[in-house]
């Protein structure tokens, strides 16, 4: 295959793979467009929960699978304020009731609140239940805390809550809850005490209920959201087509379990280095995650320690591999890592003195592009070479035009007479492809980017791109000016790089490239448009000072 045909089925392989982007994203919503930039954080007010009014004992409504609740009117709920989060805590089995982290907006605009991990309202599906008979118990224990307090401030160091349970058996389990003003890591210890005269067997497990974040812009439904784990040094991935067989059974190493989308992550560590079963199961519009270690038996007057970790906070990377745990490999990469990972530091390093990650990304861009120079500049002037070769390949066709063999065979001798590799010009491109796809998958992960200004119109460079116009767009809601601004350059340096083809059919292709890469970028992240445009622009500086070079 000669270099027009190789050049073309990269080109077309390009745009199918950025199409499928392309289908999966949903068209930007319009109150996003009419608000203006955005700090990227806000911090929440403190303050206690309200509390919850005396009411007579009732049963809460549950969807299938979840548990069923006799509400107990003396139950409180626990307000824990630290830097980072506020979490009510509820003593109706010691579940957590709501998680806000201060640092993230459910939003773009100020008002939108801050982002919430445990959105259930039904207190038998809430995170953070735990059993002693390996989830088969139907109810939820009252745990009562240690003090009589119901505001818990951690304003720096450290801050324990302890609650204690006694279940109908005479099971007594002691809850420990430590949390820190400076990370988002919750070490959580169970101690079961046997008050009883008889050996009992137990089963500990705890039980996640997972519902999915509510973003008021939510992340591309193309990357995953759902159910995941780490087991057995092995990412997984629980998708929703997998649960609508039945429960999913993983059984194993498990350095953590839990609930991820793009941009955050609510995770359980198991304290225990022996191996783990995971079983997850469909729940109404979420998941239900058990976590058990297995069977053991607890003497008379006999106690017994189970630890976890929690983490409930954004998916940032440095963040994760500080927490260890394995939790880094939360934010996946697939064989992309090891070049998607350093242009991540990158990019942060940029934003460090620069304050902006619009200007980071050109910066990362620029940086890119210096890499990728002389092995561009060379497959320039090859094309260039083989441009110059065409009156004399179009010639050969013609003459061999009845005998394909004797053809291929005086065209490889030009190709040595003129010293011109026809595959000079592809090489450069196949090998830039996958640090493209590396720097795609970070901008479209980055949870720096959510809600990020740029300048102007760009609020938020996780999102599409959209001028608001003062009336609505059909479909749009705005005007796409940094998508259309990339597929002009891109027409732009189509007119400025030559063309080493005289085959009508497949240069009426190329020029339709431009209109296709500017609809399949329209629902694109700002922030990967914004890099697309600036190379581009690098591109026809650098095409330019090869054809000034050419005609001198």
């Amino acid at each position: 295959m000669d270099q027009n045909r190789t050049l073309l089925a990269i080109a077309l392989s390009l745009a199918i793979l950025l199409g499928y982007q392309y289908f999966f994203v949903p068209p930007i919503p319009q109150d996003q467009q009419q608000e203006g930039q955005a700090p990227h954080g806000e911090q929440t007010a403190k303050g206690e929960a309200p509390a919850t009014a005396p009411s007579p004992v009732s049963t809460a409504p549950t969807a299938p699978g979840t548990l069923a609740v006799t509400v107990d009117p003396e139950a409180r709920d626990i307000t824990v304020d630290t830097p980072n989060y506020t979490a009510v805590i509820s003593e109706q089995g010691g579940t957590i009731k709501s998680f806000l982290l201060k640092a993230y907006r459910r939003g773009i605009k100020q008002d939108s609140g801050p982002m919430e991990l445990a959105p259930s309202d039904n207190p038998g599906n809430r995170p953070l239940a735990f059993s002693l008979d390996n989830a088969a118990t139907s109810s939820l224990p009252r745990y009562t805390a240690d003090n009589a307090q119901s505001h818990l401030e951690v304003e720096q160091g450290t801050g324990e809550l302890r609650m204690t349970t006694t279940l109908p058996n005479g099971l007594e389990i002691v809850r420990s809850m430590r949390f820190s003003a400076d990370s988002y890591l919750i070490p959580v210890e169970y101690t079961v005490n046997n008050t009883g005269d008889a050996a009992v067997q137990i089963s500990p497990a705890l039980i996640w209920h997972h519902q999915p974040f509510p973003h008021e812009n939510p992340p591309s439904s193309y990357l995953f959201a759902g159910p995941e784990a780490w087991v057995n040094n092995d990412l997984v991935e629980i998708k929703e087509k997998a649960l609508l067989k039945g429960p999913v059974l993983h059984q194993g190493a498990i350095s953590w379990a839990g609930y991820s989308d793009s941009y955050f992550l609510t995770a359980c560590m198991p304290g225990s280095e022996g191996p783990q079963t995971l079983s997850v199961q469909a729940e109404g519009a979420g998941q239900r995650s058990v976590l058990s270690g297995g069977v053991r038996t607890l003497e008379p007057k006999g106690s017994a320690q189970f630890s976890y970790t929690l983490y409930m906070g954004p998916k940032k990377l440095t963040m994760l591999q500080a927490a260890g745990h394995d939790l880094s490999r939360a934010v996946d990469y697939g064989w992309l890592t090891v070049i998607a990972q350093p242009m991540l530091w990158l990019l942060n390093f940029f934003h460090s003195f620069t304050h902006n990650y619009g200007v980071a990304i050109i910066l990362l861009t620029i940086v890119i592009k210096a890499v990728f120079w002389p092995v561009t500049q060379k497959g320039m002037k090859s094309m260039k070479n083989m441009q110059k070769l065409q009156p004399k390949i179009t010639k050969l066709r013609e003459k061999f035009k009845k005998d394909p063999a004797a053809m291929n065979r005086e065209m490889m001798n030009l190709y040595k007479t003129y010293k011109v590799n026809p595959m000079g010009g592809c090489l450069p491109m196949v090998i830039q492809i996958p640090f493209f796809f590396a720097l795609y998958r970070v901008l479209m992960q980055a949870i720096e980017l959510r809600h990020a200004p740029f300048m102007l119109w760009i609020n938020d460079l996780s999102m599409p791109d959209r001028l608001w116009l003062g009336f609505d767009i059909p479909w749009l809601h705005g005007l796409p000016v940094l998508t259309l601004l990339m597929g002009a350059s891109m027409f732009l340096q189509q007119k400025m790089t030559p063309t080493p083809t005289a085959d009508p059919t497949q240069l009426r292709i190329m020029q339709w490239l431009p209109i296709i890469f500017t609809f399949m970028f329209i629902n694109f992240a700002s922030g990967l448009v914004l890099y697309w445009f600036i190379n581009n622009l690098l591109t026809m500086l650098q095409q330019y000072l090869i054809n000034r070079s050419v005609k001198a």
